[in-house]
């Protein structure tokens, strides 16, 4: 689940966590309110969306006083930025976030993420924060530094100490920045992020070390823990259909294809998408049932499958463990008869209550295609779609 930054950002200031000074608005009378609670000056207007890469979208602006505060609000909200993280669709901007400008000396990186080959939260840092920290990444990777926590004792002060040395914050700055990294690792580790990453993080004139940005991502396995997180969740900000889908705890993600799959357990749904992508057919989504799912829940999912309106057919592919077969077929029957199933369906069943399974589809009366193997699958709904 993601946030977005003044919702960060009021997380990190919970935490004694330095942050710039903002308040949000939700149109250009509240952006000019929030502007004059603040000290006067500089401000930034900034577009709130769930997408880095928003500066270089015209996603922030500097404005010199209230009437181009107003100007600028009137110009992002309502406005579809496009960055490289939305994809060519787009978001729309309907919030924003006004803050106070900083007399900016210096911007850095840090972040916090789970690294899967040490299987340890790592801490990340460089002297060269800001807008183009990807193409620093990528050109020039010793410039990132890491320090690899210990889950059992956590960031230590001489780890943060020794990032903020690598990083080239001015000596005398080196425990100011020190103690925002162990805030920042408190924050992530307490609320179960699995991303938190501050792009940039500035040393300002006044010699303030301060987040000018905050992007966290949590686990949603999780948030069972954090009510006060769930609560932070912009449904605007996500696909219709993976809100719904999440209603019915089933793992959906939408994807750019014309065949939807439902599919039991997360490493068959992915080899039945490389499968379909192999026999030249592009999947619409990736769709998870789980092991214990009901028929209601099954008849849910395809539900979901059939709202969107790029799907021209469907695979459902079900290798029955925990799962049984029957119940996979009882779902796809009160489903397509509700909605009126009207693309071609091909269905694999294998498993526990296979025969129960196969004769319910037989006998439903429903155009169903039968298919052996998961390939054999593939290749009929790829040919029947195509």
């Amino acid at each position: 689940m993601n946030i977005h930054e003044y919702q960060g950002k009021q997380l990190l200031r919970d935490y004694g966590v330095a942050v710039s000074n903002g308040r949000v608005a939700f149109s250009p009378e509240e952006a000019v309110k929030a502007a004059k609670e603040l000290t006067p000056g500089i401000y930034v207007v900034k577009a709130q969306i769930h997408a880095g890469g928003r500066g270089k979208a015209g996603g922030v602006k500097i404005a010199k006083n209230l009437d181009e505060v107003r100007e600028y609000a009137k110009e992002l909200l309502g406005k579809t930025l496009v960055t490289h993280q939305t994809g060519p669709e787009g978001k729309e901007v309907k919030r924003l976030l006004v803050e106070e400008g900083s007399d900016i000396k210096k911007e850095y990186y840090i972040g916090l993420v789970v690294d899967r080959a040490t299987d340890r939260v790592t801490l990340m840092g460089s002297e060269e924060g800001g807008m183009d920290i990807e193409e620093v990444a990528e050109a020039t990777p010793e410039k990132i530094f890491k320090e690899v926590i210990d889950p059992v004792v956590g960031l230590t002060g001489f780890q943060a100490r020794r990032m903020a040395f690598n990083m080239n914050i001015p000596a005398h700055l080196v425990n100011k920045a020190a103690k925002f990294m162990l805030g920042l690792y408190q924050v992530f580790n307490e609320k179960d992020a699995s991303i938190v990453e501050i792009n940039p993080l500035v040393v300002t004139g006044d010699d303030n070390v301060l987040a000018l940005d905050a992007k966290f991502n949590f686990d949603d396995n999780a948030l069972f823990r954090h009510k006060d997180i769930v609560e932070l969740r912009d449904y605007d900000e996500e696909d219709p259909k993976e809100i719904e889908a999440s209603k019915y705890d089933l793992s959906y993600i939408s994807l750019d294809g014309n065949i939807g799959c439902m599919v039991n357990g997360a490493g068959l749904a992915m080899a039945t998408m490389d499968t379909i992508n192999y026999y030249g057919g592009s999947p619409a989504n990736f769709l998870d049932v789980g092991g214990g799912a009901t028929a209601e829940k099954v008849t849910e999912a395809f539900k979901i499958i059939l709202s969107d309106e790029h799907v021209k057919g469907i695979f459902v592919n079900i290798f029955g463990g925990i799962m049984k077969c029957d119940v996979i077929a009882e779902g796809v029957i009160v489903a397509a008869k509700e909605v009126g199933l009207e693309v071609p369906l091909v269905v694999r069943l294998e498993g526990t209550n296979v025969d129960k399974g196969k004769a319910l589809l037989n006998e439903s009366g429903l155009n169903i295609i039968a298919a052996d193997t998961m390939a054999d699958g593939a290749q009929k709904i790829v040919e029947l779609v195509g």
